[in-house]
Formats: structure tokens, C-alpha cells, sequence
């Protein structure tokens, strides 16, 4: 043995029940009928106190984007405001450096913005929260879309 802990991988995240309850659960597992549910998010729902214009903008661009999908359950809040507070400042930052330029006199001479550090954060936490969303190609691709309830074919009427 090489001293290393055998720590078995996490794998995949695993699909809310409801999920697998809408596609006719295709792995035939047994679902977990004690799951934790919590009540859906509305378009109506009051952004945080803490987002400015920016983040309240996308706050109600989210919500208006993912609710009909019945995506965003009340438990999701702190994500989709973390999501709305990294746009803010991801805007800010992109404001600082378009304002100062992406470099900045000090006493020592030039140095790089550090606006750039903020908006590289907020792009990764963008990427983050956005991904627990659903709100990028891949991950998008494990939620449920409302394409996954439809019970007939809309192109099979053009071939009738």
C-alpha cells in the first residue's frame, strides 16, 4: 500500500426523483420516495435586498427563464441570488476596467487593474452557479425541459 487513503469517486449527481419521474425513470431503479421537495420559485418572487439594479435585472431574467420550466424550487434562492450577485459584479468589473483601462499607475510604477481579478472570479462563480442552474449546454442537458412532457411529436403533423 502507498499510504493513500482509497477514497471510491462521487461519480455522477444524482437526478431529482421528480426528474426521473417525468422521463418514466429509464434506469428502472427504485426512486427515492422520501426525497426531499421543496415548493417552486415564482416569476413574482422578491429579489434579496442585497442585488443592485444590475442583479435585480437578472434576478428577474432567471426566474423568468426558469420557472415555467419548473426548475427553481425555494431551495435554489441563495443559488439563484449568488448567480445574480457574481453578474453585478462581473458588471462592475467590466465597468472599472473599461473606465481605467486595464492597467493603473501606482507609486511602484504600472500594474495590472485588479478589477481583472474581480471579474475573473465572478466568471467562475458565473460558471458555478449558472451550472447548478442549469443555465449553461451541459448541464442544461441533465435537467428536465418542458421538450420532456410533450406527449406527441410536432413533426409528425407535417408528415400527415
Amino acid at each position: 500500500m502507498t499510504g493513500k487513503a482509497l477514497v471510491p469517486g462521487r461519480g455522477r449527481k444524482p437526478k431529482p426523483t421528480a426528474v426521473k419521474k417525468r422521463q418514466g425513470n429509464p434506469g428502472k431503479r427504485k426512486l427515492n420516495e422520501n426525497e426531499l421537495v421543496s415548493e417552486q420559485l415564482t416569476i413574482d418572487t422578491p429579489p434579496p435586498d442585497d442585488l443592485n439594479d444590475d442583479g435585480v435585472t437578472m434576478w428577474h431574467f432567471v426566474l423568468k427563464e426558469l420557472c415555467p420550466q419548473g426548475i427553481v424550487l425555494k431551495t435554489d434562492l441563495e443559488t439563484v441570488a449568488n448567480y445574480c450577485i457574481a453578474y453585478q459584479n462581473r458588471k462592475a468589473a467590466n465597468a472599472d476596467i473599461k473606465k481605467f483601462g486595464g492597467t493603473i499607475e501606482t507609486e511602484s510604477g504600472l500594474k495590472r487593474n485588479p478589477a481583472y481579478t474581480t471579474l475573473k472570479e465572478a466568471l467562475a462563480d458565473m460558471a458555478k452557479f449558472g451550472s447548478l442552474l442549469g443555465l449553461d449546454p451541459s448541464s442544461r442537458s441533465r435537467l428536465m425541459s418542458n421538450a420532456d412532457t410533450q406527449s406527441s411529436n410536432p413533426f409528425a403533423e407535417l408528415f400527415q
